[in-house]
């Protein structure tokens, strides 16, 4: 199955063919820091670095790049609000941002650009706008780019020209030759952070930033753009104008969006409410806040076991959700471990590799599923990178391990090549898994004491499954009764047991 992606330019699937063949750039619209980080701004960082670990796994070489907004309006008046120059605040937020990033296993990423790195770049791409008559100056020193000049305006966003006002993030002031013209260079105050510039002193507009930088590293055309859905316009409709205006090619030829948060709450009646997420409303969390209250790994499976084209909804029950969903699959990594005294995360495993340890009927049938397992986790990313389905698929793999391990009683039974077959069954498990940057290691709690308590709970419910099958029923009853004293519910499910706080 050919790989497909969704282009938002062409409002459809495409068979993804980069513009060198065998080579892929990709640039994602990142940060601008003037605000502590908040889990939107790692949501484009996890789909993207796993995006690359795809195509790499593909054989593709990528160039990933995400770029840092270091110098902006928003950072300014916060600098001033704060009293600290507006690069030691733009610097502390930055390494806090690098630090989540780190934490959440994004460690793809190739280049970080900085705006303020670029200003140079910046000013000669507004002068060769500006020999086309594209660009042009007001008294003030403010530099706008004329949309007129660009014929086909609109193309990504697909919106109207009465529409085309909504969504601006532009200086107020006269001396526009149309109302949708967009800032290209904007005069600083006398305090105000700036660079000398052929028209004023000043400091670059928003989008002219990520044209420059990207195409600085990427090529005047590359592969794949980036970005939350709020992004489509203004942002990325002005990108392409102006680059394009200026270079006379294609500037993107795929553009991706992930779909925006929406933060869950309980209102009246025990119901959930999907509202925006804002800081109006007040409901947004920084980004250290949630990976002090939750493993990072769980974070990252959890924006991941949504398409990356709808929304996320986001609230704490969620997170709690995706964690439990998680711990299905440990335990069973958990088990073949301890079947074999080997490490499950340590070697790669390929379903061929299991032809010779499969020798009874329930071998070659999980030998059976790991290979039509294997086959719909890549086909699933290869319909438009759905990673929700391909972390389904893992979990359907997992349970037809647990359920090999419970027919071939091998916690019983010393059968040394069955072990063997469930060892390597749970190293294909995250052989997959690293693919998408999941499932690499054992999961590490932000809460010592949590990561005990998992322990213990796989533990014991590993115990109360043994005495079942040796049907001492008094005794599993007593386990799940004393654990419903303590406040611990056990879910016997299909895919084996899991624990639920009550």
């Amino acid at each position: 199955m050919a790989f497909r992606l969704y282009n938002t330019l062409t409002k459809q699937k495409e068979n993804f063919e980069p513009v060198t063949p065998g080579k892929v750039g990709i640039y994602l619209c990142g940060p601008t820091v003037y605000k502590e980080s908040h889990i939107g701004h790692v949501i484009g960082p996890v789909i993207f670095d796993a995006l690359k670990k795809y195509l790499t796994y593909k054989g593709y070489q990528v160039k990933f790049v995400v770029n840092i907004t270091d110098v902006d309006d928003k950072i300014i008046n916060e600098a001033k609000r704060l009293g600290v120059p507006m690069k030691d605040l733009a610097e502390k937020l930055t390494a806090a941002y690098f630090d989540a990033l780190d934490q959440l296993g994004v460690n793809s990423i190739d280049e970080f650009p900085r705006a303020t790195e670029y200003i140079p770049k910046m000013i000669e791409l507004i002068q060769r706008l500006a020999e086309k008559d594209a660009a042009y100056a007001t008294e003030t020193g403010d530099v706008y780019f004329d949309v007129t000049k660009c014929s086909n305006y609109g193309k990504l966003s697909h919106r109207k020209s009465d529409d085309q006002l909504e969504g601006s993030r532009e200086l107020a002031g006269g001396g526009k030759r149309n109302a949708a013209d967009f800032a290209l260079w904007k005069a600083a105050g006398a305090d105000e952070v700036g660079w000398d510039s052929p028209w004023s002193r000043g400091r670059p507009g928003w989008h002219i930033e990520c044209s420059v930088m990207s195409m600085a590293l990427l090529g005047e055309t590359y592969d794949i753009h980036g970005g939350g859905m709020d992004l489509i316009f203004p942002h990325h409709e002005n990108e392409i104008a102006q680059s394009e205006t200026a270079t006379c090619k294609p500037y993107v030829k795929y553009w991706l969006h992930n779909g925006l948060t929406r933060i869950q709450t309980k209102v009246a009646g025990g119901e959930w409410k999907n509202e925006k997420m804002s800081k109006s409303l007040g409901n947004i969390r920084p980004i250290s806040e949630l990976l002090e209250a939750y493993p990072p790994a769980v974070i990252r499976y959890f924006l991941l076991s949504t398409h990356y084209r709808r929304p996320i909804d986001f609230s704490d029950q969620a997170l709690t959700d995706a964690q439990k969903g998680m711990m299905n699959i440990y335990r069973l990594l958990d088990r073949v471990n301890r079947l074999n005294g080997e490490d499950v995360y340590r070697y790669p495993c390929d379903v061929n590799s299991l032809t010779e340890l499969a020798h009874t009927d329930e071998d070659h049938a999980l030998r059976e599923v790991l290979t039509a397992g294997q086959l719909k986790f890549l086909e699933t990313l290869d319909d438009d990178f759905n990673t929700a389905g391909a972390l389904a698929a893992l979990h359907d793999l997992a349970t037809a391990v647990n359920r090999y391990i419970d027919r071939r009683q091998l916690e019983t039974k010393p059968d040394s090549d069955a072990r063997t077959l469930a060892l390597q069954a749970g190293r294909m498990i995250t052989t997959l898994g690293r693919i998408l940057g999941v499932f690499t290691e054992p999961l590490k709690s932000a809460d010592s004491d949590d990561e005990l308590t998992e322990k213990l709970m796989a533990l014991l419910i590993d115990l109360r499954a043994q005495v079942r099958k040796d049907k001492n029923f008094a005794l599993a009853d007593a386990i799940r009764d004393k654990l419903t004293a303590l406040g611990i519910a056990l879910e016997d499910r299909p895919e084996g047991t899991i624990w639920v706080k009550m």
